[in-house]
């Protein structure tokens, strides 16, 4: 049975958007395929990050590379990279690695069913990762266009005063996560220890530099 790695992400840094749909499908796929499903990464971080800057991302093809996993098994395309030359850059280093990417909105793999590299995978990535730049530019053009509307008549943007908590708030409501995060504990092991979001320590993490 071939084994397989899952990952799952979704842009919001808070507990409104779930990873659970995207894990439960690719599970279901791994199943159809005979495939075992080692290991599940799931990150909540902006679609907009570059993927350096995507901790769980570079740990799961860190994780997947070293440990010789034969399929990585994403939701769509987007969850890769934020834009196609990020998408394309991993493509290949997993490519050059002998992993094979299964996408599932899109049912693409880098490697056919006998092995070999899919011919169209990269014309494939250009045209849909094109199309969804397009469309993310779109969407800030309509968002920018409604803010200055708002403004114009007298709306104001940002936070209502006293609704951000201070660096000593979140010490005290956050102190035991900051103490396993100071033991060097994982974001993600953190994450179960504690019972919050991984976004949630991540933050953390960056804000008081651990």
């Amino acid at each position: 049975m071939k084994k397989a790695v899952i990952y799952a992400r979704v842009s919001s840094t808070n507990d409104r958007q779930s990873t659970d749909r995207q894990v439960i499908d690719l599970k279901t796929y791994a199943s159809s395929n005979d495939m075992e499903v080692v290991k599940v990464y799931e990150e909540h971080i902006s679609g907009a990050k570059k993927n350096e800057e995507r901790p769980i991302l570079c740990e799961c093809l860190d994780y997947c590379i070293s440990n010789k996993i034969d399929s990585l098994l994403i939701s769509e395309l987007s969850r890769l990279g934020r834009n196609v030359d990020e998408v394309l850059a991993n493509v290949k280093l997993c490519k050059d690695n002998n992993l094979n990417i299964y996408f599932q909105k899109e049912n693409l793999n880098i490697f056919q069913s006998d092995g070999t590299k899919n011919p169209f995978l990269n014309i494939f990535i250009s045209v849909l990762g094109t199309c969804a730049e397009m469309e993310r530019e779109n969407i800030k053009f309509r968002l920018n266009s409604g803010r200055a509307k708002y403004i114009a008549e007298g709306g104001k943007l940002g936070r209502k005063e006293g609704s951000v908590k201070t660096k000593e708030q979140k010490q005290e409501e956050y102190k035991q996560v900051l103490r396993e995060l100071k033991k060097g504990t994982s974001i993600r092991k953190v994450a179960k220890l504690c019972d919050v979001s991984v976004s949630t320590v991540q933050r953390l993490k960056t804000e008081f530099d651990l």
